[in-house]
């Protein structure tokens, strides 16, 4: 069994060797090929496809339930407000900065720590699949989603994500609409024409008053909110038709279908999503991982924020060192402690079960 404190130095030197390489999303070839090359060095059978990285434990048995450890290794492009440099990954007053280095470059470290920590070990309950996966920040289809039919049978899955290792048991789905209201066009300085703008008013305050039955106990209501809005070409012609854009944030109480059906019963306008990939997510409070992250002083709520656990179709939890509060922000940091402390919480969470 390898010792914590040296998986912890490894992490750390690992993340600050994929700081230093840009891996934007869709650009991550590069550190896919540093952490193929991390876990081959120590003996681990990788597998790949484009720029994500999978491997289960040695002593892999398809007669056992299997558990995925998810994070992602691109980032988004550094902000105008960095002082320092984004890819100098240096450790001042036990701050670890540089890009993705909070989002997510210290789950992902950990996750790949508590892999290696049970890589070896036998009789266990459950086999490891871990995954670290490409384009999360664009929710792109090659990253989790393009591999997911390779992993196999997963039973549930610890999604790592800047969480201050609190657990996040749902995450809500996102839908993005675009709405168009048709009208007839017409001079405005006579009664002619029918104008687009009036109907999609109609809709619009649909949109922004209407209440699903079904609402979830973590959440609450389902949020619509309609954000942007486009019409018309000059001002003395009615205009024929009018533009609008939703971002409807969908709740673990509903299937994104069903809430499309809904809307499109309830309003006038054409209705398009941009993608219902983005699912809702959940896992029961009672579920046996969940029950050992609170045992061990660990809080439980719904996550706002969307992340590669809106792909699985399997409970997961969202749980991981750093704090969402810092992701994307200039001069990113995480602190080399929460690392250490990830790795130690997500191994004992997963030796209580194991």
């Amino acid at each position: 069994m390898i010792d914590t404190n040296i998986l912890f130095e490894q992490a750390v030197s690992l993340l600050q060797q994929l700081i230093s390489i840009q891996s934007f999303s869709k650009e991550e070839d590069k550190t896919a090929d540093l952490i193929e090359k991390f876990l081959q060095e120590r003996g681990v059978t990788t597998n790949r496809k484009l720029n994500n990285i999978w491997a289960w434990n040695k002593h892999f048995d398809a007669s056992k339930p299997t558990i995925l450890l998810n994070s992602h290794h691109d980032t988004v492009k550094p902000n105008s407000g960095y002082t320092r440099n984004p890819y100098d990954a240096k450790i001042e007053d036990g701050k670890l900065y540089g890009l993705g280095s909070n989002d997510a470059g210290g789950c992902l470290v950990s996750l790949i720590s508590v892999f290696l920590y049970f890589y070896e070990q036998e009789n266990l309950k459950y086999n490891f699949c871990l995954a670290t996966t490409a384009e999360e920040e664009i929710s792109g289809v090659n990253g989790l989603e393009l591999i997911i039919p390779d992993l196999g049978k997963l039973d549930f899955g610890i999604v790592g994500e800047p969480t201050l290792m609190q657990l996040a048991i749902a995450e809500r789905g996102l839908m993005v609409l675009d709405c168009v209201a048709h009208g007839r066009a017409g001079h405005a300085a006579r009664e002619e024409g029918e104008n687009a703008i009036y109907k999609a008013l109609t809709d619009i305050e649909w949109f922004r008053t209407f209440r699903f039955p079904n609402e979830s106990e973590v959440f609450g209501p389902i949020k619509m909110s309609v954000t942007i809005i486009n019409a018309g070409s000059q001002h003395n012609v009615v205009p024929a038709s009018c533009t609008f854009t939703v971002d409807v944030r969908v709740t673990d109480a509903y299937r994104n279908e069903e809430v499309l059906e809904i809307i499109r019963q309830h309003v006038s306008c054409d209705v398009t999503p941009r993608s219902i990939r983005l699912k809702p997510s959940k896992i029961d409070k009672d579920h046996p991982i969940v029950k050992a992250g609170v045992a061990l002083g660990r809080t439980t709520y719904g996550s706002p924020t969307t992340s590669d656990q809106s792909l699985l179709d399997i409970p997961s939890v969202k749980v991981g060192p750093g704090d969402s509060a810092r992701s994307h922000t200039a001069d990113e940091f995480v602190y080399v402690e929460e690392i250490k402390e990830g790795i130690e919480l997500y191994i004992k969470m997963l030796e209580s079960i194991c």
